[in-house]
């Protein structure tokens, strides 16, 4: 007589709000499943009935171009129903406050909600409030997941893995919720962290979940496999904090000559938007060595597989609780 096995669930979470609580096992599974949806982009009807039937709500309160076009497509790609929130002609103008808008939203029927807040931790505080999915889209300096799950994508398909190889994070870490989140996500698949920047924009407190961190974005060039370039976040912060943009561009920005001070196959990487010229040269944005637009596409996916596995956990936690 032989025992049926089954296989582990390798995702039971109906939240994505973070990396800092997945396991390293979670972020591969969700790589694996982003790598299963992105042959549905180059079909010749680029839709999966994965999520028909189920209502995905972005609720976007910071501007956004990137993120909130990935997330729509991605759940129209699932053939889910997207209602795209429009904060300025919302409740909130008029003093409703998050919960309160989330709640009247989902008493229609929502199944997921994509929450981007300018507030830290304001994805984590919904999550609590409402029973439906939330997936954190940004929220303050905290966290941005799916951003860094994509970049973790981008680095594996580029570079074959992530274990083992020399990362640096270059620019404004201290008002960056991609660092953080790409910090913990590489660190989880066994890379090895540089932060890199001015002093006053690279705390030394990030060595105490170990980083490391230096100001010499030069000495550290040669053993890199990957840079990632960051964007400086001007409305984040409350002065300035280097100089001027032209001393900025001096010592960490990434042109044609630094680049050639690099490994030759070094992966470039930027979250975007990029301020050409600032971050980075144009011709090393658009070089061979750039994987910008590549993050882009690979988002789709990416944020394919989030709403997917999230909406499927949600729905396996409501049939546990069935009587």
């Amino acid at each position: 007589m032989t025992t049926a096995t089954t296989e582990p669930v390798l995702w039971t979470r109906k939240h994505l709000l973070g990396l800092a609580e997945l396991t390293r096992e979670e972020i591969v599974h969700v790589l694996d499943t982003a790598e299963s949806f992105k042959e549905v982009s180059t079909r010749s009807v680029k839709k999966v009935p994965a999520l028909r039937g189920r209502v995905v709500v972005n609720m976007f309160f910071e501007e956004s171009t990137r993120t909130r076009m990935s997330f729509e497509l991605a759940a129209q790609r699932l053939s889910a129903d997207v209602i795209d929130f429009a904060e300025k002609m919302s409740s909130t103008q008029k003093g409703e406050t998050l919960v309160d808008t989330a709640r009247n939203i989902e008493a229609m029927g929502v199944d997921i909600m994509v929450l981007r807040h300018p507030a830290a931790g304001a994805a984590h505080h919904l999550a609590g409030a409402v029973k439906c999915c939330v997936v954190n889209a940004g929220d303050g300096q905290h966290a941005h997941p799916t951003q860094g799950l994509l970049d973790l994508f981008t680095i594996r398909e580029r570079k074959g893995r992530v274990e083992g190889l020399n990362v640096a994070i270059v620019g404004d870490i201290a008002h960056s919720r991609v660092a953080r989140s790409d910090l913990r996500g590489l660190q989880k698949l066994g890379a090895k962290v540089t932060l890199v920047g001015p002093p006053t924009l690279v705390p030394k407190t990030f060595e105490t979940i170990g980083a490391r961190v230096t100001s010499d974005f030069d000495g550290v060039l040669a053993e890199m496999d990957v840079i990632n370039m960051l964007r400086i976040q001007k409305e984040r912060m409350t002065e300035s904090g280097f100089p001027s943009v032209r001393e900025y561009v001096q010592f960490f920005g990434m042109n044609r000559e630094r680049l050639r001070r690099c490994k030759p196959d070094v992966l470039i990487m930027h979250p975007g938007p990029v301020n050409r010229g600032i971050e980075l040269a144009a011709d090393v944005a658009d070089g061979p060595n750039s994987s910008i637009l590549r993050q882009v596409t690979n988002g789709l996916a990416v944020r394919m597989a989030v709403l997917f596995l999230c909406q499927q956990a949600a729905a396996g936690t409501a049939r546990d609780e069935e009587p």
